[in-house]
């Protein structure tokens, strides 16, 4: 008897990869913005030097601390050879999605007479990291320095302001709270850092993970969950504000500090993206969609 090929499901292997990841991460942590070798800048086609948006900032993120890649540069096999360079023979490739627009005639029920129907298609691509090739000289990558540096805070901190969002430090615990859209943060002074992050890193990571959760208020991005996910609309929410905290501190340059509440929100996750396969899809796009409208807003401030 003939085996039946199953066909590529690039949602389901996408979500595969990202549940592998976060199941072997051993701490509760995100493993793509953990300190390490792989780089923790939103990845970006060689060929366009457009960003990468939505799920696939976290796939690549993935692939790179997964290898230790130390650049943020991504590009096809065929837009390598047309920058001069070649991918080393054996190297793997990273899985990313695109959507392509399809035309399709159908007839209507009511009518009868064929119409054209337009539908997006997730198509499967393929790329390579800058270090996998021959032929690109890599940005040197500087060592953390034995004590964390404050440098991230004047970007940080005129990024905040042009949010415009309200921003009570205070109390002893970091929340949105929507009944007078407004965010509550601990005393910045009380923030102490870490190993890999300083104490204006932990603050500001933590802040940039509030913006998001203040970006989806109705009068803003309108970001209700609860259509598309019911009682598990609460821990989504939490990946987004998660995921699109870990984008902004890529465009920042802050490194993200682990959370101590990832404990409680990482088997939610894991539920979540195992009984849905396109939830993470969902999830980083909501995350791309709030971090691009934060950061737009900083542009808009610009004088």
């Amino acid at each position: 008897m003939a085996r039946v090929q199953q066909k590529f499901d690039v949602h389901q292997e996408i979500t595969n990869r990202i549940v592998g990841a976060l199941e072997t991460a051993g701490e509760f942590r995100l493993p793509w913005i953990r300190s390490g070798g792989g780089s923790m800048k939103r990845p970006v086609n060689v060929a366009s030097a457009k960003p990468y948006n939505g799920v696939n900032i976290v796939s690549l993120w993935v692939a790179a601390q997964a290898n230790d890649y130390p650049s943020h540069l991504w590009g096809t096999y065929r837009q390598w050879q047309e920058r001069g360079c070649q991918v080393r023979r054996g190297e793997k490739s990273s899985l990313i999605v695109f959507y392509k627009q399809l035309e399709y005639e159908q007839a209507d029920e009511h009518t009868g007479e064929a119409e054209t129907v337009e539908r997006l298609m997730a198509r499967a691509s393929f790329v390579f990291n800058a270090a996998q090739v021959e032929g690109f000289a890599l940005e040197a990558v500087t060592p953390l320095p034995d004590e964390p540096t404050f440098d991230p805070i004047e970007r940080a901190e005129a990024f905040v302001k042009a949010t415009g969002a309200a921003i009570e430090e205070g109390g002893e615990r970091a929340c949105y709270i929507p009944k007078v859209d407004m965010i509550q943060m601990p005393e910045r002074r009380r923030f102490t850092g870490t190993e890999t992050t300083t104490p204006a890193e932990g603050f500001y990571s933590t802040l940039c993970h509030e913006l998001v959760h203040w970006s989806g208020a109705k009068h803003r991005l309108d970001r209700d969950m609860t259509g598309r996910f019911g009682t598990e609309s609460y821990a989504v929410e939490e990946l987004v504000a998660e995921l699109g905290a870990a984008f902004l501190c890529g465009d920042l340059g802050i490194t993200l500090e682990p959370r101590a509440d990832h404990a409680q929100y990482i088997a939610s996750w894991l539920k979540v993206l195992k009984d849905d396969k396109k939830a993470v899809f969902t999830a980083a796009s909501k995350a791309s969609e709030a971090a691009n409208w934060l950061a737009a807003l900083e542009q808009q401030d610009a004088p």
